[in-house]
């Protein structure tokens, strides 16, 4: 089962505040990873989140 469920382009788009073709492109251009559903594309919370950390302009700090 997943323990996350998984977002909408209308979702991504949302929370991103960008167009969702935007998102779109980036799923066409291979660089956000995305699931085929039907008609529809969806992507999971981690694929998200691995997008934004591999286009940040520096690593993520250390909790420590």
């Amino acid at each position: 089962m997943l323990s996350k469920p998984l977002l909408t382009l209308h979702e991504v788009s949302a929370l991103l505040k960008m167009k969702e073709s935007t998102v779109r492109a980036w799923i066409r251009d291979g660089d956000l990873r995305a699931i085929k559903m039907g008609r529809d594309w969806r992507v999971s919370e981690d694929d998200l989140e691995a997008f934004l950390h591999s286009h940040a302009n520096r690593p993520p700090e250390d909790a420590d």
